[in-house]
């Protein structure tokens, strides 16, 4: 990906993100983060997440002073009363979050000013998995279909070399696309 320097593009300090760049080239142990969140479960599907701390850049994080809150819950139909989206809606957000980030933050350092950006995400699911009644139906989305809506101040052929960057640099991309280790253990009490 080539660069461009400016101050800032699309809302983003392009000197910023170059120099983050930069010192990572230098120092790798500052791209090592570890982020960190707990839930509570409230009643029925509901449940409240805090997100607050996390290390970073070869230290722990103090910029926030009060966590995040995220309400989770499932909607009538899935015996939940709406308080928030459910889980697997909750990854549709994530997806497009840090999709977004990626096409940001790299077209505002190849010099490309957005003008908009918005995505629509479908999921599809069969629930016969989680409610116990197959075990050759996959639990998770059997597909992900989205659909970028990008207006920039750049011909097709970069726009769409950008996606490309972005859909082999997108963390949360990756995560939905390849198995990731998850270690689950129980602490009665």
């Amino acid at each position: 990906m080539s660069t461009v320097a400016t101050q800032s593009l699309n809302g983003v300090n392009v000197e910023q993100l170059l120099g983050t760049i930069g010192a990572v080239k230098g120092n790798a142990a500052i791209a090592l983060f570890k982020f960190r969140s707990k839930t509570k479960w409230i009643s029925g599907g509901h449940c409240q997440t805090e997100i607050k701390s996390f290390y970073g850049a070869t230290q722990e994080d103090t910029s926030r002073s009060k966590p995040f809150v995220l309400e989770g819950d499932e909607p009538p139909v899935l015996l939940g009363e709406n308080y928030g989206p459910n889980a697997v809606e909750a990854v549709l957000h994530a997806l497009a979050s840090c999709l977004s980030v990626g096409i940001v933050y790299n077209a505002s350092a190849m010099g490309i000013k957005i003008n908009t950006l918005s995505f629509n995400i479908e999921g599809e699911l069969d629930l016969h998995a989680f409610l116990g009644l197959s075990e050759s139906t996959r639990a998770g989305y059997k597909n992900i279909d989205v659909t970028v809506n990008l207006d920039a101040d750049a011909p097709k052929e970069k726009l769409n070399e950008l996606l490309a960057y972005v859909q082999k640099t997108s963390p949360v991309l990756d995560i939905v696309r390849n198995p990731v280790p998850v270690t689950v253990k129980l602490i009665k009490g």
